[in-house]
């Protein structure tokens, strides 16, 4: 039997906890909690027809749609199969085996990973439990020089940090030749995006999932946006049905809504909730690191595993992180409704 080639055989594989969460509270994958909107929900419905099912999906409604949700012209828009092929498609495109590509860490594990699959060496920039695991921007910047290129995360996963539109510029005004992916998949609980640096930048990548604030994990969907002849040689490298017509159909739908009060009310009740949720972990003596994102991470000591344990057995999930960050753990944040009985659960059980 052919063996796999040697960046394959050296990497480490990605298994996330996926199964058995059926009937529970799910606080661990950063989902959306909420119910959807019932116009959403029926323009999905009405897209699964013999056609939608039986043909290659079109792109006409789906591209302009994504535009405008995020302000571009579509012609500097990819649409992606969720952020993960975002990621894989910059890899392709731009990378080559040998290459280096700068990271933090901790932080999305998708871009270790398929740079690791390419061959590409990976630079990891630590961020320290010391400084509340913020983005250690000066020594991104001093990594620069001869890289191929940087992904980042604003606002991070899992630590939930976040930069300013002014320190984003500054990275991109050093990083030279550098391409610069600046991945926003928690945007809306943030509120800074880097799409104007795209006109001032032809380095610069944005990437976007529907996944979160949205809701549509399930149906995998994002996009890219970047500046011409960037988005020419993304979809030269793409496969070109990597988005199926449902997801396609939802992401018309989603901006055919907007404005819609739902999806802004969800968003405040998140970051409400967030507030909330962070004051009553620190309540309970528990350290609780600066989010920006519709998560929260916190060192919960040496009971982690049976404050895990005590949430499991009530029906709530969240993550565990201690492979990354010693002791921590990550709550998502759900209605407050959902937050509130996370933390009465967390009260009993420190």
């Amino acid at each position: 039997m052919r063996e796999p080639r040697p960046s394959v055989r050296a990497m480490r594989p990605y298994s996330p906890p996926t199964g058995n969460r059926v009937n529970m509270l799910r606080l661990d994958f950063n989902e959306r909690t909420a119910p959807q909107p019932p116009q959403l929900l029926a323009a999905i419905r009405a897209a699964i027809t013999d056609d939608s099912l039986s043909m290659y999906p079109d792109y006409d409604a789906a591209l302009p749609a994504a535009a405008r949700l995020l302000g571009r012209p579509a012609e500097s828009i990819v649409l992606t199969n969720g952020t993960d092929e975002a990621i894989q498609l910059l890899v392709t495109t731009y990378l080559s085996p040998g290459d280096r590509l700068v990271i933090i860490e901790p932080s999305y594990a998708m871009y270790r990973f398929y740079a690791e699959a390419a061959g590409v060496e990976v630079d990891a920039v630590q961020c320290s439990v010391d400084d509340d695991l913020a983005i250690p921007v000066d020594e991104i910047i001093r990594r620069l020089p001869g890289a191929a290129a940087l992904f980042i995360a604003n606002p991070n996963n899992p630590t939930g940090a976040a930069l300013s539109l002014d320190t984003l510029t500054r990275i991109a005004e050093a990083a030279g030749d550098t391409l610069v992916l600046v991945d926003e998949a928690y945007v809306e609980f943030h509120g800074v995006t880097a799409l104007s640096l795209l006109d001032r930048f032809d380095n610069v990548v944005v990437s976007r999932t529907f996944s979160k604030a949205y809701g549509l994990a399930g149906l995998r969907c994002g996009c890219l946006a970047a500046p011409e002849p960037t988005t020419r040689w993304l979809r030269t490298a793409q496969s070109p049905y990597s988005v199926n017509a449902v997801a396609a159909a939802a992401l018309a739908a989603v901006a055919a809504l907007q404005p819609d009060e739902t999806f802004d009310r969800y968003v405040r009740e998140v970051i409400e909730a967030r507030t909330y949720t962070a004051a009553a972990l620190e309540r309970l003596g528990l350290r609780v690191f600066p989010s920006a994102a519709n998560f929260l991470l916190f060192d919960a000591g040496e009971g982690a595993d049976r404050m895990l344990r005590h949430l499991a057995d009530r029906g709530i999930l969240i993550r565990d992180r201690r492979h990354e960050i010693p002791r921590c753990l990550r709550v998502s944040i759900g209605t407050p409704e959902q937050m509130h009985r996370f933390v009465t659960e967390m009260e009993r059980c420190t």
